[in-house]
């Protein structure tokens, strides 16, 4: 098999259908990567044209459909490894991180996650239950497969509508359920960005007034931070809990009495923020190509 052989190797960016052309923020990678020999082009992750033996390798970037047909994802990370293609992130990371369920493994490894409970899946579950086994009045119901807080809600004890939801939807495709966090309507979220393991830059998200959700789709803010030394010592010993080789990496998480409570591993497609940070397209690109040279040069 031959991977592109020019002077410049060519970079894949994956992305998908609704952002062909890259989303505003990854559209600061290609300049990026120039400056270290690369070649980038976006390339949408299911278009069965893709000659994807061309590259010398593909970063996963904004493929923020995965989650409607995970499956299909998988089989598609799993062809670009049949095919020997550097693919960054790992196939194998991909596929761990495609599911929330990552997050008991983390807090088997002594992360302080937010508490989650996974519903076995079944009609006859009750949210109820679920809330006063777990002694909260207010949590958060997601997919364990979502993006983007899609079939994201906050639900509360003794809310018929929410059981019924509920109800509707664990019977269908498999849900967490974690406690309502008040902090993050206060303080909002972090994400903590991270490059070859070496932490980068940082962002606050703020919801909107009355709402949870952090993100732009429902109104969120994000502000660039400089983060507390504290908080990402936190963040690194998340991710290094995990194990994982990672060309980047972003660690969300709320602040609960001082302790930065992990929410998220974003190590799949989250958005890197890298307009926040001047010098962050250039990690971001040092990354990929000390990775993708590494590869090369094993092939």
């Amino acid at each position: 098999m031959s991977h592109a052989s020019a002077a410049r190797p060519v970079v894949g960016l994956a992305t998908c259908r609704a952002v062909p052309d890259l989303s505003e923020d990854d559209r600061l990678l290609p300049p990026a990567l120039a400056v270290h020999g690369l070649a980038a082009e976006p390339v949408v992750w299911d278009d069965p044209a893709a000659a994807w033996d061309r590259y010398a390798a593909v970063v996963i970037r904004s493929c923020w459909d995965y989650h409607l047909d995970v499956d299909r994802f998988d089989a598609w990370t799993r062809h670009l490894e049949a095919r020997g293609i550097s693919t960054w992130n790992p196939p194998d990371v991909l596929r761990w991180n495609a599911r929330k369920t990552y997050l008991r493994e983390l807090e088997s490894a002594g992360v302080p996650a937010v508490p989650t409970r996974y519903p076995s899946g079944t009609a006859s579950q009750d949210l109820d239950d679920i809330l006063e086994d777990a002694g909260w009045t207010e949590a958060v119901v997601k997919p364990v497969v979502s993006a983007s807080a899609r079939e994201t809600w906050r639900a509360g004890l003794g809310r018929a509508e929410d059981g019924a939801r509920f109800r509707r939807l664990v019977a269908r495709i498999p849900l967490m359920v974690q406690p309502y966090l008040p902090e993050i309507e206060r303080e909002g979220e972090w994400s903590f960005c991270f490059f070859g393991g070496a932490y980068s830059h940082a962002v606050l998200k703020r919801p909107r007034a009355g709402d949870f959700r952090v993100q732009a789709d429902h109104g969120g803010a994000y502000h660039g931070r400089a983060a507390p030394p504290s908080l990402v010592d936190q963040a690194a010993a998340a991710l290094a809990a995990a194990r994982r080789r990672t060309v980047y990496a972003r660690v969300d998480g709320c602040v609960v009495d001082g302790v930065l409570r992990l929410m998220e591993l974003e190590l799949l497609e989250p958005g890197l923020f890298l307009a926040m940070d001047p010098a962050a397209p250039d990690r971001f690109a040092r990354a990929i190509a000390g990775a993708t040279a590494s590869a090369r040069g094993q092939e």
